[in-house]
């Protein structure tokens, strides 16, 4: 199993979780309150600045507010998951979800420290700012993935400013420390790097990471 495949599949189980606990179908629509959802491991900045409650950066992560929350950023996790995998390698890899799933918790802890935040979309944008990274370091045969990601990347901000109950925070966050982990981590052998770009980017095939991808619900509170 990929790791991309096992990371989907804790997101699935979490989700599983918060559905039977929510007793019904509740949590497929997001009919839930904040109290339910900081009660399973919420991000709540003031919780983790105030009372150390850190590790619900990591909870947080792998919690989601509703069914298409969680469709979409595990489609959009299939994507650009697979393609990170194998430009940066499992290990590296790995560094580039925990690095971009801590910046940004601690974004949304410091800058929306009262959001009641759930959702992977924060590491899943650093992983495409990983990709921006990555083809930044693969010189002139980088320009495609560039080209192919930049524009994904400005959309999905676009959508993250505009729309409401949407974790700024997070998303920007999450992007500014992918790019970073990803622009470090990336020293992939000249070989072992033209055959992984080959596979992830093959010319006849559709770009992998050009799908919008879901943002970080906040669930508003139920009467």
């Amino acid at each position: 199993m990929n790791l991309t495949t096992l990371l989907i599949a804790i997101n699935v189980i979490a989700f599983v979780w918060e559905t039977v606990s929510a007793g019904g179908f509740r949590m497929l629509t997001g009919d839930v309150t904040n109290a339910f959802l900081f009660d399973h491991g919420a991000l709540v900045g003031l919780a983790a600045t105030q009372y150390g409650q850190w590790w619900r950066i990591v909870t947080a992560a792998f919690l989601h507010g509703s069914l298409i929350h969680i469709a979409m950023n595990m489609f959009a996790l299939s994507q650009v998951g697979t393609v990170c995998e194998w430009l940066f390698g499992r290990t590296r890899y790995a560094l580039v979800y925990a690095i971009a799933l801590v910046g940004a918790g601690v974004a949304i802890a410091y800058f929306a420290p009262r959001d009641v935040t759930v959702g992977a979309s924060g590491a899943i944008f650093g992983l495409f700012g990983a990709l921006v990274a990555a083809g930044l370091r693969l010189g002139a045969r980088g320009r495609q993935l560039v080209g192919q990601v930049v524009p994904v990347i400005g959309l999905n901000l676009i959508i993250t400013f505009t729309i409401p109950n949407i974790s700024v925070a997070g998303h920007v966050g999450g992007l500014i420390t992918g790019f970073l982990a990803g622009y470090v981590l990336f020293t992939m052998p000249s070989r072992q790097r033209d055959k992984a770009y080959a596979y992830a980017f093959p010319e006849s095939a559709e770009p992998a990471a050009d799908e919008t991808i879901e943002q970080d619900a906040r669930a508003e509170p139920q009467a």
